[in-house]
């Protein structure tokens, strides 16, 4: 198992991850098997989805707080609920197939952290079943 560190600047952020565990894929010389990324944060969560065009992450973004308001009815006593619930929404780890020790992943695709309650330093945990 590896990890990756993130650190986030803002409260809410998707930071684009996808090199960074390319990177350990190429360090480890995995040439085939699967990629498992995990958050192991109840305010942060994973996703995969559009890369080039930036403003497809500010519409998760904007979406996400129209949905899930930071303030409302909540019970939760540290003011983050909206993150917890994000967080639930996007889910904890993808799984990626790796395939000629590149990440198989489509034309526009990258991996992102999510962040719902920064700014803050956090992890990212990669673990590979290889064939």
């Amino acid at each position: 198992m590896r990890e990756i560190k993130v650190i986030s600047k803002k409260r809410t952020e998707m930071i684009d991850i996808t090199s960074d565990i390319q990177r350990v894929i190429d360090d480890l010389d995995i040439q085939k098997g699967l990629a498992v990324i995990y958050v192991p944060h109840t305010t942060a969560g994973i996703t995969i989805n559009e890369g080039a065009d930036p403003s497809v992450q500010r519409d998760i973004i904007g979406t996400l707080k129209k949905i899930v308001p930071e303030s409302s009815d909540y019970h939760h006593m540290e003011g983050n609920s909206d993150a917890h619930i994000k967080a639930s929404i996007l889910g904890s780890s993808v799984s990626v197939i790796i395939k000629n020790n590149r990440l198989v992943l489509g034309t526009w695709q990258h991996i992102f952290f999510f962040e719902g309650d920064g700014p803050r330093h956090r992890k990212v945990y990669l673990d590979f079943i290889k064939n």
